[in-house]
């Protein structure tokens, strides 16, 4: 007997705090606010911007500064939230298309598996932001 229990998950409502945090975090990144991003990350998190290249600190940043540089408008929505206490594993669909500053068309999409942890003071913030999910 098999189960699809994502199938049962997925009429219900995202998480309206998690959705929000993806939500800044898209309008932060298209404003290029590099300073305001790092503010949704814990300081210890780590950011993936390639499969087996996991970016701390001083990485984490530049990773995300070489991403906004490309100058593509992000879009993204959260799929699936599951909670724990004040942990949260995110399935978040995002995508980015349009013009690089060379002039070539790009355009990248795909399911990020994010790790979230709410702070003390009620917002949630990236422990890890793996945006290529499982590829490998």
């Amino acid at each position: 007997m098999t189960t699809d229990h994502d199938a049962a998950l997925a009429d219900s409502a995202p998480n309206p705090a998690l959705a929000q945090h993806i939500a800044q975090w898209v309008e932060l990144f298209n404003a290029r606010d590099l300073t305001g991003l790092a503010g949704l990350y814990e300081p210890d998190s780590i950011v993936v911007p390639r499969p087996g290249h996991p970016a701390a600190g001083q990485h984490r940043a530049a990773a995300l500064a070489h991403l906004a540089g490309m100058g593509l408008p992000m879009r993204a929505a959260l799929r699936l939230a599951y909670t724990a206490g004040d942990i949260a594993l995110l399935l978040v669909d995002w995508s980015m298309q349009g013009t690089m500053p060379d002039g070539h068309e790009i355009t990248l999409h795909g399911t990020a598996t994010d790790v979230a942890r709410r702070g003390a003071d009620g917002r949630w913030r990236y422990v890890i932001d793996n945006p290529a999910g499982i590829a490998t």
